[in-house]
């Protein structure tokens, strides 16, 4: 799969892209205080900026709100975040993710909760992650889900 910083930076009339965005890059973009030149924080900006479709959910907004120490702040990450996509998640989500956690577990990848969550997030509405955290290139070898920079 061609990188999608190449796709987008190439752009010539191709689809947009449907992104889940994980709560690791997030914490980049949204931090002040690192460099921003990291694929996948490039990656959002030209995802944002470049009419392709982002999206989040409950799981990633609690997990970056947990991060932040005062309600300005927390405020401020709201009103950010409330322009994206909003997915819910449906009973079933639940129960296909204890599957997608079982299938890892078995192959011998931990993975948690929340990560088999967005797997199975990403498998229902056909979405690429958009992530930084290695127990996803784990799993991918194991769960045919879309993964951003997975070959």
């Amino acid at each position: 799969m061609e990188p999608l910083v190449e796709r987008l930076q190439g752009r010539t009339g191709s689809p947009a892209l449907s992104l889940l965005v994980d709560t690791s890059v997030w914490s980049l973009a949204l931090r002040r205080d690192v460099e921003q030149s990291a694929p996948e924080v490039v990656a959002l900006r030209h995802a944002l900026l470049g009419g392709d479709q982002v999206f989040t959910t409950g799981l990633v907004l609690q997990e970056l709100l947990q991060g932040f120490a005062g309600p300005k702040d927390r405020a401020q990450l709201v009103k950010r975040l409330s322009a994206l996509a909003f997915l819910q998640l449906v009973k079933d989500d639940h129960l296909e993710a204890v599957e997608v956690r079982n299938v890892c577990r078995r192959r011998g990848v931990h993975i948690g909760t929340i990560d088999a969550l967005l797997i199975q997030l990403c498998l229902r509405n056909d979405l690429t992650l958009l992530t930084t955290d290695q127990d996803f290139r784990a799993a991918v070898k194991h769960v045919a889900f879309s993964l951003w920079g997975a070959s």
